[in-house]
């Protein structure tokens, strides 16, 4: 074997013994290290050399930059993903002729979609599926993500909630909590301005959790100026009221006549009327 694709293999599998052990430290530092050297490969994108090596060397690469992408879930870090992600389209679009299928291509599809969505991308989330052929877009994993932005848009959040139970593949689960927490933020900014206040209960059904007592970490955490008092939710507005001073209507109107005829004999002096 090559030496330069030996040394790849070597430094993977250590990179994969740490991701196993959740070791995010050790695995980012054999990331760049990896990354680094697959640049030696001329077999890989954008170059697409033919090479003695070039499907070995495909291979690892696309299995490298997989772990990448679910290690950046399994970190929290969008902005990781985001780059990840791009730099493994390549494997899954321009060399999909050259490479057997890969049992996470689908599964890291519908990551994507999933954070193009919580990200409110609607745009380029309906661009991706537009590159997606028809067998792509029957599979569980993009079948997911599409019917959750269904349901996102017709304002079906009990839906969207649920689906979390649902969930295709277990790294899912990351973004499902990140748009658990958007629908929720949408429904508790809509309920403020709809009412004074609501009962416990009623907030807790309209939000879509289960107890009082999530519901009280969630007010706790995300909306600490409301305030919970005989099991009611007192939003901030009434706390803050204070009376509301009559629009001076009369004298606005008469301002504004007197602006426009300011106007109009200014306009018949430079037409030298």
């Amino acid at each position: 074997m090559d030496p330069k694709l030996t040394e790849v293999s070597q430094i993977f599998e250590r990179f994969k013994a740490a991701f196993v052990r959740n070791d995010f430290d050790t695995c980012i530092r054999l990331l760049s290290q990896l990354k680094v050297l697959l640049t030696r490969f001329k077999s890989l994108p954008p170059l697409f050399q033919e090479t003695s090596n070039a499907i070995h060397e495909l291979t690892i690469a696309r299995d490298i930059y997989e772990h990448a992408v679910v290690l950046s879930v399994k970190m929290e870090d969008q902005d990781a993903f985001e780059r990840d992600f791009f730099q493994l389209k390549p494997y899954y679009t321009d060399a999909s002729g050259r490479l057997p299928p890969s049992p996470q291509e689908y599964p890291i599809l519908g990551l994507n979609l999933l954070r193009l969505l919580v990200q409110n991308r609607i745009a380029e989330f309906h661009t991706e599926l537009e590159l997606l052929s028809q067998s792509a877009l029957d599979n569980p994993c993009i079948k997911h993500a599409v019917e959750l932005e269904q349901s996102f848009m017709e304002g079906a959040y009990h839906r969207v909630l649920s689906a979390r139970q649902t969930v295709p593949d277990a790294t899912f689960t990351y973004f499902m909590d990140l748009l658990a927490k958007t629908v929720r933020d949408e429904i508790a900014g809509c309920s403020e301005k709809a009412y004074d206040r609501l009962s416990t209960s009623d907030g807790r059904q309209m939000l879509l959790f289960s107890s009082d007592q999530e519901l009280l970490q969630y007010v706790k955490e995300e909306h600490p100026d409301w305030e919970i008092n005989d099991g009611f939710i007192i939003f901030q507005k009434v706390k803050d009221s204070v009376p509301c001073k009559e629009i001076p209507s009369l004298q606005l109107i008469t301002q504004t006549l007197s602006y426009a005829r300011e106007l109009e004999l200014y306009s018949d002096k430079i037409r030298g009327v």
